[in-house]
């Protein structure tokens, strides 16, 4: 078993920035995949970004340039820097990983970009 705790939304007014953490119960080295996605009001839920087993970062073309994943393997925590936030950017945003090919999600933790 896989426990998230995703921290770190609220409101910010546009062009601003938040930090989103992810703090995982398990070793970051463990998991086959780990990233972030987001469920804007009324659409279904889209990837944001991910770290694939081996390091390869992939981002969503909307979010290129602004946001930024990494994670702190000490910490066994993932983080989303998210800069130059827009409107369109509301959302919840869950956690995410796959470990021995099993899906876990976090809480979710909401993001709202107004001004």
């Amino acid at each position: 078993q896989v426990q998230l705790v995703e921290s770190g939304g609220g409101l910010v007014q546009p062009g601003g920035s938040l930090r989103l953490s992810c703090v995982t119960s398990r070793s970051i080295f463990s998991y086959n995949r780990m990233g972030w996605y987001r469920q804007p009001p009324g659409k279904q839920r889209e990837l944001v970004a991910h770290i694939i087993s081996g390091g390869t970062i992939e981002y969503a073309d909307d979010v290129k340039g602004r946001f930024t994943i990494s994670r702190n393997n000490a910490k066994n925590t993932m983080y989303l820097q998210m800069s130059s936030l827009k409107p369109e950017d509301t959302a919840v945003y869950y956690c995410h990983v796959i470990v021995e090919y099993m899906n876990y999600w976090g809480q979710g933790t909401q993001v709202t970009v107004s001004a």
